[in-house]
C-alpha cells in the first residue's frame, strides 16, 4: 500500500507506464511510482486519465477521487477484486452478530465524543455540556447522544451563529475534509476484503459508502480542529491542499504517537477483527 497523496489541480493527461503514473502539464511531466500513491485526488475538470492508469491503481488499492464543479469531492474509484476478498468474509459481514455491532458502535459513539471534547479544550472552548452527554450513552446510542452532542458542539467551536450544512466556507471546508476522511477508511475497508455498503449503524440503500460513514466518526474532529484554527473566506486551492495533507497529521494512537493514515488502517484492522470476533476490546 501506498503512503502519498498526489492532487492534480491543472489541465493535465495523466497515464501510465513502467510502473510509474506519468502526469503531464503545461510546466513538464512527473513520473510517481504507483506503489507510493495511496490517493490521487482530481480536482479540476481539465485532466484526462488512461484506462491503464486507472487499472494500475485499482491493483495498488489506490484511491481515486474525482472533485465537481463546485470543488467538493464528487465520487471515488472502487476496486471490484482487491487481492484478499473471498465469499466467506462477505458472508460473514453480513451476518455479524447485532448485539456486537451495538457494542462496537457505542465505542464509536464515545470516543467521537471524547476527541470533539478534546479539540474544544484545545480550542480554548468550554466542553462541559459535552462531558456531561457522555454519562447518558447506552449502548446502541438509542437516543441519538452522538446528534445531541453535535448540535452543542458546532456553535460552541465555530460560533454561536454557526449551523452545520450552510453553505460557507467553513461547511465546505468541512465537507472535503470529510471525503478525504470517508475515502482513508473506505480504501481500507476495501483492501481488507469487505463491503463498504453494509454498515452497523448507517443503513441507507441511497450511500454506496455506509461501514465507511460508521468508522470514520472518531476521526471527523481531526478535521475539525484542523479548520477552525484556519483563517480564510472561501475553499482555496492551499485549504484543499492542507486538507487533504492532514492524512500526514500526527496524533496519539493507543498511546503511540503516528500518523493519521497509519492510525486509519491499524484501527480499521481493529474494527474489523472485532466484528469477527478476533478481537476483545
Amino acid at each position: 500500500m501506498g503512503w502519498r497523496s498526489v492532487i492534480i489541480t491543472q489541465h493535465a493527461k495523466i497515464s501510465y507506464s513502467n510502473h510509474q503514473l506519468v502526469v503531464q502539464t503545461r510546466e513538464g511531466t512527473n513520473q510517481i511510482p504507483i506503489s507510493d500513491i495511496q490517493v490521487l485526488l482530481i480536482t479540476t475538470l481539465s485532466a484526462v486519465i488512461t484506462t491503464a492508469a486507472i487499472e494500475a491503481l485499482a491493483r495498488n488499492d489506490t484511491k481515486i477521487i474525482f472533485s465537481g464543479r463546485d470543488g467538493q469531492p464528487i465520487c471515488e474509484s472502487v476496486g471490484y477484486c482487491p487481492s484478499n476478498r473471498i465469499a466467506q468474509l462477505i458472508e460473514n459481514q453480513a451476518s455479524w452478530n447485532q448485539e456486537i455491532k451495538d457494542q462496537l458502535w457505542t465505542k464509536i459513539v464515545v470516543q467521537k465524543i471524547l476527541m470533539q471534547i478534546q479539540v474544544c479544550q484545545k480550542s480554548g472552548v468550554t466542553a462541559t455540556e459535552l462531558v456531561s452527554e457522555l454519562q447518558n450513552i447506552e449502548i446502541g446510542d438509542p437516543s441519538n447522544r452522538e446528534a445531541v452532542v453535535a448540535h452543542k458542539y458546532f456553535p460552541s467551536l465555530f460560533g454561536k451563529q454557526f449551523v452545520r450544512h450552510n453553505f460557507d466556507a467553513i461547511n465546505a471546508s468541512l465537507n472535503y475534509g470529510y471525503s478525504i476522511l470517508l475515502s482513508a477508511v473506505d480504501r481500507e475497508i476495501v483492501a481488507d476484503g469487505y463491503l463498504t455498503q453494509l454498515g452497523i449503524h448507517h443503513h441507507s440503500e441511497e450511500n454506496e459508502f455506509n461501514f465507511g460513514c460508521d468508522l470514520m466518526e472518531p476521526f471527523r474532529p481531526v478535521i475539525d480542529y484542523w479548520v477552525v484554527h484556519q483563517k480564510f473566506n472561501e475553499l482555496t486551492p492551499d485549504i484543499k491542499y492542507g486538507l487533504v495533507d492532514l492524512l500526514n497529521f500526527e496524533l496519539l494512537y493507543n498511546g503511540e504517537k503516528t500518523l493519521l493514515r497509519t492510525a486509519i488502517t491499524k484501527y480499521v484492522l481493529s474494527c474489523l477483527n472485532y466484528l469477527s470476533g478476533k478481537l476483545q476490546v
